[in-house]
């Protein structure tokens, strides 16, 4: 078609040529009379005006505004440069390429068809979409265009189409700059205009007049999208080094030097279910609503985005600019000058949301425009509240944080009292890949234990339990999941069943119908399965839905190893509350709708956020006006328009805050419809690592539980410090255990825990712990829970609907708000900058 197209063109062009008299720029067939040359300046007649006017071509693209084309390819002898051609090939609003280049290369017998076919070659090999000779233009001979450095500049400058654009240049471009010599040609290049048409280019319609999409060259983001087609992502196949196609290609995670094996932002093609990546090949749903301009065609956005999440991950410990990034984006031609301006869009998208410039940075300007500087109030310093914290302060936003415990943190708390960091509340990160804390470790260049995968099961008696009965009753207890999640498939809710019940009536069923009978061991390994499962959940299994006890699952999850965070979880909060205004010891106590009492609030138009954290008793909030009045117990006022909520999911449920007016009942409903699990923790400081001998330098063993009632009692014990020379263990009490304990003093939960241990060791003399400690997290009075679950009856609806807000001004965070990472300090840090991204877009 496009050859038909070209020489159907240059016929035209010719018996046109013969009706005026000759319009070729080497003058042939002109008349030099004196009479013509008067007709030709003042043509008498309307039929020699129309032929006069034919002697240049406007672009035939409907709505390009060029009347008088340039080309810009100059590759041809007989390139029409500025005057006239058969056909002009439009590429955007500015740029244009004559009939006589186009023939240059597309002719088998023109000298150019070569250097076309063996692009086009590579193009085929590497790329999914048509190698056509527009394709060509775009990517090998459109001129670079670059922008000016110097501060009071900003220009952009058209580049010869023999200069080859680098990172390194456009980060240090300077108008007039010699590019051999790096010097400038004057000390007023800077006061030479700027090309008109850069000034088209940010008019909203330009975009949509482009012919192709940009694709980049020398992206950030190519060692990461190996295994997809370039311009699937964004990405030149030009500039591709591969010689196999993609879909030959091994479609693993690539390995990238110096990168973090837990850094995957995108998914690979085969690839599905690993939280916060992204297909770098679609925009995901939030990203259509911010940019609904690129939903026909998303190839711009995804290549700034891909290039954006590639160079975060390559460099988190830095914030990202429009400055740093712009550099990186490499592509031919009057786009790249829009690239350049939608990135800051992009940027801001992407910050407000917490995907980049994240974790524990600390900025030194703003990372929003003034608009959002406002005054936040933040009320509880545990990992949610500091989340939020630190978002909104590096947002712009003047910040304080109200923290009723003498400490930060809520329930996480680090001790170091037994000569290493041991978690009263959680230590263990499940799932490092993409994590939020494994970015922060890496930015902060904390440590994880990476947790083995070997775990020796020890019979009371000293016995240790074959692997292989193990691995048989694992296998049966997974199996009997299995079956209740079979059980659940056409249930509706309210047919749920408590899931000890189901697993119960489930297993029964399975021993009549199979005739198998197991024996007394293999029916204590069976518990002690059980007992990780009541661990898991924070509960009995007989309060747990059955039809959503793992309502989470069906969300992507963090992949790869589990850790032991070996600094704790402290030094990431701690690191987070560096630079905030934090008054410890301030509980509140009220918060009414009244007028405003206290000078944080300046005007109405200003948002003020407070964020009932972990730690923070409430009595009242009154929120059926403009503003919220909030009491301390010392007296002191504080107001406020927006109001964040991330009390502990057992205080909302014993109603020790009153909302005025009530919350409403669908909400109400959801927080009843949850469990407040609780586990509790012991640790113990020993003289030597007797366990040395048996466990091998396995990071944790299991307690076989000698009958059902005692399920739960330290069924796993954690070597703290495996490879180390500190000797201490840390164990769980879980499920129907915890009744055993909850009238024991400390002394006696010691006592009973070394009685079992040392069944465990039977076979050697186990000393006496020189120090140890026991957690109370269920008497605790701000939080009396560990974390939540869905009870029987429930679903995991009900963490969206606590997290949704209420008439636009209270807002709701925590773990408990968070469907797809409950129960962990992963999923209430989420919430905190979920709810500041929220409260930013307000």
């Amino acid at each position: 078609m496009q050859s038909d197209s070209a020489s159907g063109g240059r016929c035209r062009g010719r018996k046109r040529s013969a009706a005026v008299g000759g319009l070729e720029s080497s003058g042939r067939g002109r008349s030099s009379t004196p009479a013509a040359q008067s007709r030709r300046k003042a043509p008498e007649t309307e039929e020699e005006e129309d032929q006069s006017e034919k002697k240049f071509r406007k672009c035939e693209k409907s709505g390009c505004p060029a009347t008088y084309p340039v080309c810009f390819a100059s590759a041809s002898e007989r390139c029409a440069k500025n005057g006239y051609t058969s056909r002009w090939y439009h590429l955007s609003c500015g740029e244009h390429f004559c009939n006589e280049c186009f023939d240059h290369y597309y002719r088998s017998h023109k000298d150019g068809y070569e250097t076309f076919s063996a692009w086009k070659r590579v193009w085929t090999s590497n790329g999914k979409s048509e190698p056509s000779l527009k394709a060509f233009m775009a990517d090998q001979q459109l001129p670079y265009w670059v922008q000016c450095t110097k501060a009071d500049c900003g220009k952009w400058r058209q580049l010869s189409k023999e200069t080859q654009l680098t990172t390194a240049l456009a980060s240090s471009y300077r108008c007039g700059m010699k590019l051999n010599s790096v010097k400038t040609e004057g000390c007023d290049a800077c006061s030479q205009p700027e090309d008109g048409r850069v000034a088209g280019v940010t008019d909203s319609w330009w975009h949509s007049m482009l012919i192709l999409p940009p694709l980049f060259k020398e992206s950030p983001a190519s060692p990461f999208l190996s295994a997809y087609y370039p311009d699937c992502v964004g990405m030149s196949p030009s500039a591709s080094s591969g010689n196999q196609r993609p879909e030959q290609r091994c479609a693993v995670q690539p390995h990238i030097s110096g990168l973090s094996v837990y850094f995957q932002p995108f998914y690979q093609p085969s690839e599905c279910g690993k939280a916060l990546c992204v297909r770098p090949d679609m925009m995901e749903l939030d990203e259509l609503y911010e940019f609904p301009e690129f939903s026909r065609d998303p190839t711009m956005y995804l290549a700034l985005r891909n290039l954006v999440l590639a160079l975060w991950n390559r460099h988190c410990k830095e914030v990202l600019t429009q400055q740093t990034c712009a550099p990186h984006v490499i592509v031919r031609g009057l786009v790249r000058i829009r690239c350049v301006q939608e990135l800051h869009r992009v940027l801001y998208f992407m910050t407000r949301k917490g995907l980049i410039n994240t974790g524990a940075l600390q900025v030194k300007r703003p990372l929003l425009p003034e608009s959002h500087h406002n005054k936040v109030l933040v009320i509880g310093a545990g990992a949610a509240g500091l989340a939020a914290a630190r978002q909104l302060q590096n947002f712009g936003m003047q910040v304080v944080v109200l923290e009723a415990r003498e400490r930060i943190g809520g329930r996480v708390w680090d001790d170091v009292s037994l000569g290493l960091t041991v978690g009263r509340g959680a230590q263990i990160v499940n799932g490092c890949v993409n994590n939020p804390m494994a970015l922060m470790c890496e930015q902060l260049g904390l440590r994880m234990h990476t947790l083995g995968v070997r775990c020796e099961l020890i019979q009371e008696g000293g016995r240790v339990t074959d692997p292989a009965v193990d691995k048989q009753m694992d296998f049966h207890f997974n199996a009997v999941l299995d079956a209740v999640s079979e059980w659940r498939k056409d249930k509706p809710q309210s047919q749920d069943a408590p899931l000890g019940e189901k697993i119960q009536e489930v297993y029964k069923a399975f021993l009549q119908e199979s005739g198998l009978t197991f024996t007394d061991l293999e029916e204590k390994v069976l518990h002690f399965h059980l007992s990780n499962l009541e661990y898991a959940c924070g509960s009995t299994l007989d309060q747990v839905s059955a039809r959503s006890w793992d309502h989470n699952e069906c969300f992507a999850q963090f992949s790869g190893d589990h850790t032991l965070f070996t600094d704790g979880y402290s030094s990431v909060l701690h690191k987070l509350a560096q630079g905030l205004d934090i008054c410890l010891n301030t509980a509140v106590l009220y918060l009414t709708q009244s007028c405003c009492v206290h000078s944080f609030m300046t005007s109405p138009s200003q948002l003020v956020c407070v964020c009932l954290c972990v730690c923070v008793q409430v009595q009242r909030v009154e929120y059926s006006g403009d503003v919220v009045k909030v009491t301390s117990t010392s007296g002191s006022h504080w107001s406020a328009q927006k109001v964040l909520v991330t009390v502990p999911l057992a205080l909302l449920q014993k109603n020790i805050i009153e909302f005025v007016p009530p919350l409403p009942d669908r909400k109400l409903k959801a927080i009843n419809s949850l469990g407040a699990g609780v586990i509790e923790k012991i640790a113990l400081q020993f003289p030597h690592r007797f366990w040395d001998s048996k466990i091998q330098g396995a990071d944790y063993f299991g307690h076989v539980p000698p009958c059902p009632e005692k399920r739960g009692l330290f069924s796993v014990f954690y070597d703290l410090r495996p490879q180390g020379e500190e000797c201490v263990l840390m164990s769980v009490i879980t499920g129907e255990a915890l009744n055993l304990i909850r009238d024991l003093d400390d002394h006696q939960v010691v006592d009973l825990c070394m009685n079992i241990i040392r069944q465990l060791f039977h076979e050697q003399d186990v000393p006496d712990p020189v120090k140890y400690f026991v957690t109370h997290w269920s008497k605790d009075l701000w939080s009396q829970m560990s974390y939540s679950f869905v009870k029987t009856g429930g679903s995991g609806e009900a963490y969206d609907i606590i997290a949704e807000d209420v008439q636009g001004k209270l807002f709701f965070a925590g773990e408990a708000t968070n469907r797809h990472f409950p129960q962990t300090v992963t999923g209430a840090y989420l919430s905190g900058v979920r709810e500041a991204s929220k409260i930013t877009a307000l």
